[in-house]
């Protein structure tokens, strides 16, 4: 079995015990973002599976966009990256 070579690591273990790979994070095609892709890159930046850096690239975000992410799951978890919620939890 071939394995390509990555810098840093192939799996992180998360908090809650559940192993993340680089498998588990979303097609760096993706266009449609749903709360659950937002979700694997911001446990992933978190987690240093892949860095921040890396993650704005694959997935040409921009650093505004990734922080925010992080922030609406860090003040009221993942729920808060589902679109029919951002009326909620955006402050005015």
């Amino acid at each position: 079995m071939y394995l390509r070579k990555v810098d840093g690591p192939r799996a992180v273990t998360l908090p809650s015990g559940q192993v993340m790979t680089r498998a588990d994070l979303p097609d760096p095609k993706t266009k449609r973002w749903v709360a659950s892709r937002k979700a694997a890159v911001v446990r992933a930046v978190a987690a240093k599976l892949i860095t921040r850096e890396e993650a704005m690239s694959i997935y040409e975000l921009s650093s505004e966009e990734l922080t925010a992410w992080a922030q609406a799951v860090v003040d009221h978890g993942e729920a808060a990256l589902k679109t029919t919620r951002l009326q909620r939890y955006r402050q005015p």
